[in-house]
């Protein structure tokens, strides 16, 4: 192996949590290398976040094309791609990928293609197509990511039991799909196919979908898909998987389907073996990865960051680690992640967002609350755009008009949930909402009017 490369900060993984906190550190004068055995920005670019959002674009598309006649247009008959759909999807990623790849080259930041190990807590070696290199640092940051997961026994082949990154790949739809797993990856994949002529059977254990969402954005997206022929079925556990030629069978506790293909959603595992942690001695509590408040594992000088550093597994959790890691490298002092007010969203139709607590669990934790609803049937935008469905609703303190939480279920729902995700960090109240001046006609105004709603005085309700 040739002689060792020297960085101040070598980062393994370049997924969101990973070029975050690679360009971070580069920002404050720190030299970087990054490591990375796929392209970079990792799954969420290439495989995830990015080219499932161009999917559900093009399902929007479709459903509007299926509508048009609402809005005065008469078509004599289209043709949905679905193939075509894919191949927009992947030059989306493509094109994102690059301006990763761009974006490193503008810090001066070293991209190593190759599987990272750690050797110690301040070596790396990569194992890549250029042969065996070996890389020291005086801190190394491991954002590795994740992988799906499946239920026990039964093997993802991406043929007929498929996982998310083999459903962004495969260019022919299958005429039946049975999804086990209705958190926002399944919703989000039966939105798709469904809107391409698939008959979708969602499976899910718990007894909702959506299950860490509140009851009533769980209760209206079940009405909502199951008005639109995709078959919900809740409670339901899922006994085994049988493969065939002409396709698979799933059994659970209380029937048989037969579908074309099966697309395993049951959630993701972190990637923390063959990186090298056993040897140091890094502490893995229940398969991730224990850090500090500044993202710092068991070891010293050795960080963590996104989903191998645990929950929640979002893109946007693990770049806010990767800057706290970055800075902390720097010498700086930054603020910890706030876990508690990280933005939940499913990009589905119609899209679900929300931050803070749901209804059940403030309840439960002893807090006289007050409830504030608006439901987008009320919203003049949302009538305008012909997109009526859902509502916003409002979890605060009675007493001192504290925000704990926001669930919002309809049109742009994860645009809007961050006027409540900031207001919530700089601790604003339901009163200090209300005199904000919300822009009409807009959908955001539905944010004030639950607000209002939950003071007691909403206007247009």
């Amino acid at each position: 192996m040739a002689t060792s490369q020297k960085f101040d900060v070598v980062v393994v993984g370049t997924g969101p949590g990973g070029y975050v906190a690679a360009i971070r550190c580069a920002q404050l004068g720190l030299s970087v290398a990054a490591v990375e055995d796929d392209r970079p920005g990792g799954v969420c670019l290439n495989w995830g976040c990015i080219p499932t959002k161009a999917l559900l674009r093009n399902a929007e598309v479709v459903n509007l094309f299926q509508r048009a006649v609402e809005f005065g247009i008469t078509l004599s008959g289209f043709q949905a791609d679905y193939a075509a759909a894919i191949q927009r999807s992947r030059r989306v990623a493509d094109r994102m990928a690059k301006g990763v790849e761009f974006l490193f080259r503008k810090n001066k930041i070293a991209l190593f293609s190759g599987r990272g190990v750690l050797r110690s807590a301040t070596a790396v070696e990569v194992a890549g197509p250029k042969g065996p290199q070996a890389l020291e640092a005086k801190h190394v940051i491991l954002a590795a990511g994740s992988a799906p997961r499946s239920l026990p026994g039964v093997t993802i082949d991406e043929g007929r039991v498929i996982s998310s990154n083999g459903a962004v790949r495969n260019e022919q739809a299958p005429r039946s799909l049975v999804i086990i797993g209705a958190g926002a990856v399944g919703v989000e994949f039966a939105d798709v196919y469904a809107s391409y002529g698939v008959k979708v059977t969602l499976l899910e254990a718990l007894p909702r979908i959506l299950p860490v969402e509140d009851e009533e954005v769980s209760a209206q997206m079940a009405k909502t898909f199951s008005r639109r022929g995709i078959g919900v079925r809740t409670g339901v556990k899922v006994s085994g998987v049988k493969v065939a030629t002409a396709g698979v069978t799933v059994e659970t506790d209380g029937e048989r389907i037969e579908a074309d293909q099966v697309l395993m959603a049951v959630g993701r595992a972190a990637k923390v073996t063959s990186l090298g942690l056993e040897a140091l001695g890094v502490t893995v509590d229940h398969g991730f990865v224990s850090v500090s408040p500044s993202m710092e594992t068991s070891v010293r000088g050795l960080y963590a960051v996104g989903d191998m550093a645990g929950g929640p597994l979002l893109a946007h959790k693990a770049m806010a680690e990767g800057v706290v890691a970055a800075e902390t490298i720097a010498g700086q002092h930054p603020r910890p992640v706030d876990y508690g007010n990280v933005p939940s969203c499913t990009y589905a139709r119609p899209q679900v967002a929300s931050v803070g607590m749901i209804e059940a669990a403030a309840r439960s934790n002893g807090r006289e609350v007050a409830i504030g609803r608006f439901p987008f049937t009320a919203s003049g935008k949302a009538v305008a755009l012909g997109e009526t469905e859902g509502f916003v609703k409002v979890v605060a303190d009675k007493a001192t008009g504290e925000i704990l939480g926001v669930h919002i279920i309809g049109p742009e729902a994860t645009e809007i949930i961050h006027e409540f995700a900031v207001g919530r960090t700089l601790e604003a109240t339901l009163e200090e909402i209300v005199h904000t001046i919300h822009a009409h006609p807009t959908l955001s105004e539905a944010a004030l009017e639950a607000t209002l709603s939950a003071l007691g005085h909403a206007i247009h309700i």
